[in-house]
């Protein structure tokens, strides 16, 4: 859909004569900003559209001796911008003829579009920017070359340098077939200018995919990965060809991989296009290999795939405008359109080609085209009008691609090979086990509990990699030997009387604070927030938290994760001096995106019945109030931090703003402080009044929820000196200060409210245990009864 914002009566050059031009200029003819699409010189698919926006130029070739032509041409159009399809117009410098007359072109220029032209440039670009790729050598030496084809000692492959219509990989199976095959390339010039250089790389092994990802230079997005076939044969026998068909989404390109392959490969590659001065604008192809050492990369190609071009583009959702994204890439604003891909939703495309291809093949034969099945879509390759029978004729080697879509593989497949069926010309051919590698193990394969996405095993390793540091936590009244069905306490053991003793229980979690931990891969922080979160809200009531259960549910376990969590609940309990007793991990596939977990605690304490908090009949004006301080942010106000840090642009491995020591993710995840040890000794003497645990709302929020009606909280915030945490969160987020304070304790976690004739004690109780505090305010009595519960005074010039 177009926003108002856009422009429209759009008028569109489109380069070329394939399939996927015909797929680019049916797309884009589905935009109502679309006024002209002009195809140059197009084939009998683009000139038989039943669509007046669409006109076939078949004079006008996209060769170099034809550039001034298209120039003229796009002028007098009023073009708004250029789709060049085949990578050779822009390896010959096609965007800068037109950038001399002010007209974007989707591609990019004729330096970046060396990545396809030339092997030797990207291979060096991928080894200068760290991007996974075979082991590889260039050579411009006939002699050095086949000098080093004697001394490696693994598997190669030979690609030629430059561009040669997709065939100029080979992959000879013996030392003595690879000499043969480097003197095709380099002395007898099989591919011609192609081979002045090779290159000699490592043949690797492993499923191969293609992204396709939309780039403005800076923003991208990848489209679905696709899979391919390009021998001639059935089981991928036979000769090379451009593609005989693809299918995507391709299901051995899973979310865990494709995560992967955007971290490692695709951002790298267009933050390295750009940090070489050479941004890339269009659609950068990326052939994968998924080793058994992670993904790797084979090549770059600068412009959309084929057949890849004509699977992947009938995926995109109908929101999606092709020529708004096309256009909003040209102007380096790619973020700023809505891009979707159909939910649940595959297609396959299968290649009709003329029979004798890739080699020699007859033209001009008879095309018919029958009824074709719902959801399928044909789109015509090497196809022409005649000229005098106005029929349509065979004019290439692939002949024409029928995509069909469905909600599985299966499905789509069925569909398209009933499309194939309804096309027809003498000495056709077409593979039939298109899509074959997504069923490779479906027949033999045994649906289990592991394939379901549930390992009882792993669960069983997590139990015994975190036994030992779980019983560290026992305590009088618990051993916290873990991996029963149930933890038990015994409350004498601890000292308690059961007959004047209250059970104290409280549930909590860690909220979006979580979101940074799975971002940052930093896991044993949060273990100890999970429990200062529930303890902290224990002792707030005068008990001493005695256990603790923790819940971890993901949707695909991984154990060093979990194991790091739990150890971070084990050091969050020997803080509070409670036994871990117990817990759930729960692995839930599909519940959580790959990488995500969630988790929730619960502590259980006790307290003598007559000593619970807060003593509010107790309370008076005059009482005085002491903070003790927080360690930062502790475990509320995240999605506050999380909307500043994304606002700002700053990366969580970036140092950090406010403590050069850290990185910003490291500073953030500095867990909430327990507040127990250092406070059971004055609930012990009956020093306390009451208890305020600072958490959501700050303290204009919190501390009231400690008092009778009748009183107010007043507390001067200029008697502690303000972490720098909240003075940069709140500058670069211009955050209003009635917000953050009702969003962040400001560096005080927990308040204590005292009787005046007890301050001295508690101090002297507090400094025992080393605990910084402070002397923050006092209770007065409120003059009306919509007074608020807590005023923060003198909360100006705080950042």
């Amino acid at each position: 859909m177009t926003s108002n914002i856009f422009k429209t009566d759009l008028n569109i050059l489109v380069l070329g004569n394939g399939g996927r031009e015909h797929a680019l200029v049916w797309k884009l003819a589905e935009s109502d900003s679309v006024s002209k699409i002009y195809v140059c010189p197009g084939n009998g698919g683009t000139a038989s559209m039943k669509n007046d926006k669409i006109i076939n130029v078949p004079q006008l070739n996209p060769s170099p001796n034809n550039f001034s032509k298209l120039a003229d041409f796009a002028l007098e159009k009023k073009i708004d911008f250029v789709v060049p399809g085949p990578e050779q117009p822009l390896v010959d410098g096609i965007f800068k003829i037109f950038y001399k007359i002010g007209i974007p072109v989707f591609g990019p220029s004729a330096e970046a579009a060396r990545f396809e032209g030339s092997k030797t440039f990207s291979k060096d670009f991928m080894s200068k920017h760290n991007i996974p790729t075979a082991r590889y050598a260039n050579f411009t030496s006939y002699e050095k070359a086949a000098k080093y084809l004697d001394s490696v000692d693994y598997n190669i492959v030979l690609k030629a340098d430059g561009i040669a219509g997709g065939k100029g990989v080979l992959i000879p199976e013996t030392k003595q077939q690879a000499h043969k095959d480097l003197k095709t390339i380099m002395v007898e010039k099989q591919f011609g200018d192609a081979g002045d250089a090779v290159v000699i790389e490592e043949f690797l092994e492993g499923d191969e995919i293609s992204i396709l990802t939309i780039s403005d230079g800076y923003s991208y997005f990848n489209l679905p990965a696709a899979q391919d076939h390009k021998r001639i044969g059935e089981n991928d026998t036979g000769l090379n060809t451009g593609g005989m068909g693809a299918y995507a989404p391709a299901p051995v390109a899973t979310p865990k991989i494709l995560r992967e392959i955007n971290s490692t490969i695709i951002k790298p590659s267009i933050d390295g296009m750009r940090k070489d001065g050479v941004p890339f604008v269009g659609v950068l192809f990326t052939g994968i290999i998924l080793t058994e050492n992670g993904p790797k990369v084979l090549e770059y190609n600068v412009r959309f795939g084929d057949p890849e071009t004509e699977t992947v583009l009938p995926l995109l959702s109908d929101s999606t405008d092709l020529a708004q994204v096309f256009l909003a890439a040209v102007e380096h604003r790619l973020d700023s359109v809505e891009i979707n891909i159909k939910p649940n939703t595959f297609a396959t495309t299968v290649i009709i080609a003329a029979g004798g291809y890739p080699e020699s093949y007859k033209k001009g034969d008879k095309i018919t085209i029958g009824k074709i099945p719902d959801n399928t879509f044909v789109f015509q390759a090497g196809t022409k009008l005649d000229s005098k029978s106005n029929e349509l004729v065979t004019n290439g080697g692939r002949v024409i691609a029928v995509t069909s879509t469905g909600s599985t593989i299966r499905e789509a497949l069925d569909t398209v090979y009933a499309g194939v069926d309804q096309i027809n010309f003498a000495n056709k051919y077409f593979r039939r086990d298109i899509a074959h590698k997504a069923f490779k193990n479906a027949v033999k394969e045994s649906i289990t509990y592991a394939a379901a996405g549930v390992s009882v095993d792993n669960g069983n390793l997590l139990v015994q990699k975190i036994k030992d540091k779980v019983k560290s936590t026992r305590r009088p009244g618990a051993d916290s030997d873990i991996g029963g069905f149930g933890g038990v306490f015994d409350l004498k053991a601890a000292g308690y009387q059961t007959d004047d003793t209250l059970l104290v229980a409280a549930t909590d979690g860690v909220g979006t604070k979580l979101r940074i931990a799975q971002e940052t891969g930093i896991h044993n922080t949060v273990g100890i927030d999970l429990v200062a979160m529930n303890v902290n809200d224990l002792v707030v009531q005068g008990a001493e938290p005695l256990l603790f259960l923790d819940y971890f549910a993901t949707g695909s376990l991984d154990i060093k994760v979990a194991s790091e969590f739990v150890s971070g609940v084990a050091d969050g309990c020997i803080q509070a001096g409670c036994a871990l007793v117990g817990g759930e991990t729960s692995e839930m596939p599909g519940m959580y995106a790959p990488g995500h977990y969630d988790t929730n605690g619960t502590a259980v304490g006790a307290v003598h019945k007559d000593k619970v908090l807060p003593q509010i009949d107790a309370m008076s004006a005059g009482d005085i109030l002491l903070g003790l301080s927080s360690d930062g942010v502790h475990s509320n106000g995240f999605s506050l931090v999380r909307k500043i840090i994304e606002h700002t642009g700053v990366a969580w491995n970036e140092t950090c703003p406010w403590d050069s020591s850290k990185t910003v993710g490291e500073a953030i995840l500095i867990p909430t402080r327990i507040y127990v040890k250092q406070l059971l000794p004055s609930i012990r003497e009956d020093l306390l009044l009451g208890l305020a645990h600072i958490t959501g709302g700050g303290l204009v929020e919190n501390i009231p929820r400690a008092l009778p009606k009748h009183l107010q909280a007043r507390v001067d915030i200029s008697a502690w000196k303000i972490p720098e945490v909240f003075k940069w969160f709140g500058r670069a987020g211009n955050v209003p200060v009635d917000d953050i304070l009702k969003t962040f304790n400001m560096g005080v976690g927990m308040v204590l409210i005292v009787k005046k004739e007890n301050v001295e004690r508690v101090e002297q109780l507090l400094k025992e245990e080393n605990e910084i505090f402070y002397n923050i305010g006092y209770l007065v009595e409120k003059k009306n009864a919509n007074e608020p519960g807590c005023v923060v005074e003198n909360a100006t010039n705080l950042y």
